[in-house]
């Protein structure tokens, strides 16, 4: 089959590689219909490349048809057109039936000390061959597909995988109250969206926050107030702008959906940088030890936010050894919460939102669709928001 592969930094390829097959009895074999572009995959492309493998296969939000299903698969059959969350969790075990399959003890790393194994996400998360392909071994089939009915284009359901399911824990994490107010900090994919599911889960007023005119416009579109960050001179001038908003107070919740890859701190950036350049033997050690993130947005978040209220980070942070301002964040009595989506957790909330009324604006979502054979053109795109690019569809 055919298949993204990452052979370096900003350097992947469509490769051909061995078809996958039922491994396990709970595995099943899905022939991939759409595969979405994350910007987590951006974190691979660039930051966290010490811990990739050439070859690895790329990829986590996928939609499908099942071909094959293992014996221990009672649910599934062939024929079955459903969505593959990303992380990989088995259902049963405790932290499954508490609603945190992204922590399941039948899946985590713990070679690596991490959670539950994430499809085509590095070592960490267990190597798992990805999604960007044109078929995919799907490990706890048992529970992990969501079947959803035929009819609809893909785009209907395949943001199901990922970014809905992101997007929606962001926003019950933030806490915003009813008619409250948020400001979302970052428009790409899951600012985007967060900006959607918090107008129609009962946020009065939204606030966006980004430097991309075409992000900016889309969540204008949808009656977000935006901010160009480029109308600043400094965080300062952005915050104070924001205060003036909300009677002097700061927005009742923020939700950071950057990370790492934020603009600013040149110092970060160079780490981050020599970490992705040393050889392996000594890259590795380095961002298990001593990575920093690029906290603009952390730090912006913190300072918006109202006292006594919430931080709800979506965006990706790797660092382990990152300066964070305890003082401010005490004073300020500031809850924060984060982690990666619990997609089973929250699908039965959002598929009701799926309708042919399209309250979210799925089935417009996308700004490109690509054959598979693009992809290394989609990421570059992609990192450097050329051509409006917010979000990216491949199609094997």
């Amino acid at each position: 089959m055919r298949a993204v592969t990452w052979q370096g930094k900003r350097d992947v390829r469509v490769e051909t590689v061995p078809d996958p097959g039922i491994q396990e009895p709970t595995d099943a074999v899905v022939r991939i219909t759409s595969s979405g572009l994350c910007g987590s995959d951006l974190h691979l492309y660039e930051v966290l490349t010490p811990f990739m493998t050439p070859g690895d296969i790329l990829g986590h939000e996928p939609i499908g048809v099942v071909e094959e299903v293992g014996a221990g698969v009672p649910d599934l059959q062939a024929g079955d057109r459903v969505v593959v969350p990303f992380q990989i969790a088995c259902g049963n075990c405790w932290m499954c039936l508490t609603g945190l399959p992204t922590q399941c003890e039948t899946t985590q790393v713990t070679g690596e000390g991490m959670g539950a194994a994430l499809f085509g996400y590095t070592r960490l998360y267990g190597a798992v061959p990805g999604a960007q392909a044109e078929y995919l071994r799907v490990p706890q089939a048992q529970y992990g597909p969501i079947k959803i009915p035929d009819g609809p284009a893909d785009d209907r359901f395949v943001y199901l995988s990922d970014v809905l399911p992101t997007v929606w824990q962001a926003v019950r994490y933030a806490e915003v109250p009813e008619g409250g107010s948020v400001a979302v900090l970052g428009l790409g994919p899951i600012g985007d969206m967060a900006c959607r599911v918090a107008r129609v889960t009962g946020a009065e007023r939204v606030f966006g926050v980004d430097l991309v005119p075409e992000r900016l416009r889309r969540a204008r579109e949808r009656g977000v107030e935006t901010f160009d960050l480029r109308s600043f001179d400094d965080e300062k001038e952005l915050v104070a702008a924001i205060r003036d908003r909300t009677d002097g107070r700061g927005p009742d919740a923020v939700i950071d959906a950057v990370g790492t890859e934020a603009h600013g701190s040149a110092a970060a950036r160079l780490a981050q940088q020599a970490s992705a350049l040393l050889p392996r033997k000594l890259g590795v050690p380095l961002a298990e030890r001593f990575s920093v993130d690029r906290l603009a947005a952390l730090y912006t978040a913190i300072d918006l936010v109202r006292r006594g209220g919430t931080i709800s980070l979506s965006g990706m942070y790797g660092g382990t050894a990152d300066p964070i301002p305890l003082l401010t964040l005490f004073d300020k009595q500031i809850q924060i919460r984060m982690g990666q989506a619990n997609v089973r957790r929250w699908a039965d909330d959002i598929l009701p939102y799926l309708t042919d009324e399209d309250p979210l604006g799925v089935d417009d979502f996308a700004t490109h669709r690509v054959p598979l054979s693009d992809a290394p053109h989609a990421y570059e795109m992609f990192q450097q928001k050329q051509d409006g690019a917010v979000k990216v569809l491949m199609k094997p």
